[in-house]
C-alpha cells in the first residue's frame, strides 16, 4: 500500500475516486463474510454468538477509528516513528476539499477503517466459544488504539519506522492485519485456556454450506482489499487484483493436496481453508511480487497452512477456528516471501533475493514480521489479563456447556429445540433466556 507520506496531487481522480469506493464497500463486506465462515464452523449452540462478535466489531472499531484512531495512524509523525499525532482526532481540519493522493481524504480514512475491523473481527476465530461477550465489547475497541493503531502507523503511516528507516514492504496488510490478528489470537487463547471438551469432544463445524458461502464472500472482497490498496484504477491495481486470484487458487489445491496426501479425503472445509491462507499470504505481497511469485507465495500457504493447523493439539492450546494457523502463519510466508520474490517491475526499485537484490531485504521483512508479532501479542496478553481479572475474559462454565446463544444473546439459530450436543432445552436450565418472541409463542 502506498504510504500515507507519499507526495499530495491536491486533485481528486475521478476514475481513482470511484475504483476506491468500490473496494471500501467490498472490503466492508468481508466483515459479514468472515461472520458466515465462521459461523459454520462452530457448533450450533454459539453459531449467533460467533456472527455477534464480528458484527459488533464493525460499530467499536468505527467509532474509535474516527475519534482518534485515523489521527494516530495517519496523522504526522509525533513519536519517533511510533505513532502519529491527534491532529485529525475527530477528523477535525478533514473535508470533503481534502485530499489524499488523488482521492478524497474521507473516502481514505474509511477505506483504511474497513481494514481494521475486520482485523479486529478475525481475533474472535481463536476464541471462540468460550469468550465472555460484555468483555469482548470492551477488548475490540481497547485493541484497535492499543495494537492495531501502532503497527500500522510503523507500516503505513507518514514517517513510520518499518516503512521509513527499516524499509519492509507490506503493500496490503500481512504486518498490521494478519500478523497482528494471528499473534493477538494467540495471546488470548493462552489467557482464556481451552474449551471444555477440548481434544476430547468432536468440535466439528455445524454448516460447510455456510463455511463456502463465507469464504466466497472474503475471497471476492479481498479483491478491493489488495487491487484498492493501489488506492487508484491502475495497472499496479490491475497487477494486484490476478496476484490475488492467483494465490487464492494455489492456495486450495495446495491445501486439498496435502489432504489427500495426509487423510485420503480432500475436504469442504479444506477447500476454503486453502483459499483463505492463499489470500493471507498474497496480501502482503500482492504489489510487490510478479505472477509466477503470486503462485508460488499461494502455494507454500495452502501447504504449510494446512499442516500448522494441528499444531494447536500438540503444543496444547486451542485455536479454535485456526486463526493462529492460517492467519499468523500465511501472514509470516507472504511477508517473507516478499524476500524472495520482490520483483522491481512491481516495486519500482525494490528486489527480492530471487532476483537480484541479495540477503538484506529477506532480513529487513524477518526483523518486521519478529517485531510485530512479538508486539501485538506481549499487549494483547497484558491486555487480556486485565480483562479477565476485572470484568472476566471467560464466560461461565454454564454458559459454554448450553451454548453462548441461549445463555447470553437469548435466542438460538435454528428452531429445533434441541442444544449443540442434542440435550433439550430447558426452561429450567437458562430460566430467564427466553426472548419476547418465544415467550408470545408460548403464550399462543
Amino acid at each position: 500500500m502506498p504510504l500515507a507520506a507519499a507526495p499530495q496531487v491536491h486533485t481528486v481522480n475521478t476514475g481513482d475516486t470511484a475504483w476506491l469506493l468500490a473496494a471500501t464497500a467490498l472490503v466492508l463486506l468481508m466483515t459479514p463474510g468472515l461472520a458466515l465462515f465462521y459461523g459454520g464452523m462452530v457448533r450450533t449452540k454459539s453459531v449467533l454468538n460467533m456472527l455477534m462478535m464480528s458484527f459488533v466489531s464493525i460499530a467499536l472499531v468505527a467509532v474509535v477509528w474516527l475519534a482518534a484512531g485515523y489521527s494516530l495512524a495517519f496523522g504526522n509523525d509525533a513519536f519517533g516513528g511510533l505513532i502519529g499525532g491527534l491532529g485529525h482526532a475527530g477528523m477535525r481540519g478533514l473535508g470533503p476539499g481534502s485530499v489524499h493522493g488523488t482521492v478524497p481524504t474521507l473516502l481514505f480514512a474509511t477505506f483504511q477503517l474497513t481494514f481494521a475491523i475486520i482485523t479486529a473481527a478475525l481475533i474472535s476465530g481463536a476464541v471462540a466459544d468460550r469468550t465472555n461477550f460484555s468483555a469482548w465489547l470492551v477488548l475490540v475497541p481497547v485493541w484497535a488504539l492499543v495494537v492495531y493503531v501502532p503497527v500500522t502507523h510503523w507500516v503505513w503511516g507518514p514517517g513510520g519506522w518499518i516503512a521509513d528507516r527499516l524499509g519492509a514492504l507490506d503493500f496490503a496488510g500481512g504486518l498490521p492485519v494478519e500478523i497482528t490478528s494471528g499473534a493477538s489470537g494467540l495471546a488470548l487463547c493462552l489467557v482464556l485456556g481451552p474449551r471444555l471438551g477440548f481434544k476430547k469432544d468432536a468440535m466439528r463445524p455445524h454448516n460447510l454450506p455456510m463455511v463456502i458461502l463465507g469464504a466466497g464472500l472474503l475471497w471476492f472482497g479481498w479483491f478491493g482489499f489488495n487491487a484498492g490498496s493501489a488506492l487508484g484504477a491502475n495497472g499496479l491495481a490491475a497487477a494486484a487484483f490476478l496476484n490475488t486470484m492467483a494465490a487464492g487458487c494455489t492456495g486450495l489445491l495446495g491445501w486439498l493436496f496435502v489432504e489427500h496426501r495426509r487423510d485420503g479425503h480432500p475436504t469442504t472445509l479444506g477447500a476454503a481453508s486453502g483459499a483463505v491462507a492463499g489470500l493471507v499470504a498474497i496480501t502482503p505481497s500482492c504489489g510487490t511480487v510478479s505472477l509466477l511469485g503470486a503462485l508460488v507465495v499461494g502455494l507454500a500457504a495452502g501447504v504449510v497452512c494446512s499442516s500448522a493447523v494441528s499444531w494447536k493439539f500438540r503444543l496444547n492450546y486451542d485455536d479454535s477456528l485456526d486463526v493462529v494457523g492460517v492467519h499468523l502463519v500465511g501472514g509470516i510466508i507472504g511477508t517473507l516471501l516478499i524476500g524472495l520474490f520482490a520483483d522491481k517491475a512491481m516495486t519500482g526499485g525494490a528486489e527480492g533475493l530471487l532476483y537480484g537484490g541479495g540477503l538484506a531485504p529477506l532480513g529487513r521483512q524477518l526483523l518486521a514480521v519478529v517485531v510485530v508479532a512479538v508486539y501485538a501479542f506481549t499487549v494483547t496478553y497484558g491486555l487480556g489479563k486485565l480483562l479477565d481479572r476485572t470484568l472476566g475474559l471467560r464466560a461461565s462454565e454454564e454458559q459454554e456447556h448450553t451454548g453462548l446463544d441461549l445463555t447470553v444473546h437469548a435466542e438460538t439459530a435454528y428452531d429445533h429445540g434441541v442444544l449443540g450436543h442434542g440435550a433439550p432445552v430447558s426452561a429450567s436450565v437458562v430460566p430467564s433466556a427466553v426472548s419476547p418472541v418465544q415467550k408470545v409463542e408460548r403464550q399462543a
